[in-house]
C-alpha cells in the first residue's frame, strides 16, 4: 500500500524508456511521464492511494475505507450500489411494501496525475410504497424514513 504521494513511484520505474528518456530523467517531459502513468508503465501514486468508503447506515460493503483499482472501479462500485437495491427489496418484503423504483447513478472522474478515467462513487435512490390497507403502513413509512435518512450518500475519496 502506498501511504504517501511522492516521486517514489517514478523513481521505482525509472528504468523504462519512452523516446529514449526515463521517467526520472531530466530529459523526460511531462507528457511522456503522464503517458507512461496512463498506460501503466509507471505507477500512479494518486490512483494507488485512492480509497472508497460507504457513508450510509446500511450493512453493505466498503464500510471501512478500501482501495479499488481504477480499471475495476466501475464494476465494484456498481456491485456495491446493487447491495443497496437488494436491501430495499428485502425491506419492502418484510414491511408488506413494494419497491416502486430503484435507480443507481455512477459518478466518474479523471485522475489529475495520470489522466485515467475512473468511477469515483455512486448513489442509489429507491422508493418503497406501502399498502393503504395495512394500518401500520403510515407508521412503517415514517420508521423507514428515520432509518434511511442520509443513506443515499456514497462518497468516493
Amino acid at each position: 500500500m502506498i501511504n504517501s504521494i511522492s516521486n517514489s513511484a517514478i523513481y521505482n520505474y525509472g528504468t523504462y524508456n519512452i523516446s529514449g528518456a526515463s521517467a526520472n530523467s531530466p530529459n523526460a517531459n511531462q507528457s511522456e511521464v503522464m503517458s507512461m502513468k496512463c498506460t501503466g508503465v509507471v505507477a500512479c501514486a494518486t490512483c494507488a492511494s485512492r480509497m472508497y468508503q460507504d457513508s450510509s447506515h446500511e450493512n453493505v460493503s466498503f464500510k471501512s475505507a478500501a482501495h479499488i483499482d481504477p480499471s475495476s472501479s466501475g464494476t465494484k462500485v456498481m456491485a456495491h450500489e446493487q447491495e443497496h437495491v437488494s436491501n430495499a427489496y428485502s425491506k419492502a418484503t418484510k414491511g408488506g411494501g413494494q419497491v416502486v423504483s430503484a435507480s443507481v447513478t455512477l459518478k466518474s472522474a479523471i485522475c489529475p496525475e495520470c489522466g485515467r478515467s475512473y468511477v469515483s462513487g455512486g448513489v442509489t435512490n429507491t422508493t418503497i410504497k406501502y399498502s393503504k390497507d395495512n394500518p401500520y403502513g403510515g407508521n412503517q413509512k415514517s420508521a423507514d424514513y428515520a432509518a434511511i435518512a442520509g443513506m443515499n450518500v456514497d462518497v468516493g475519496i
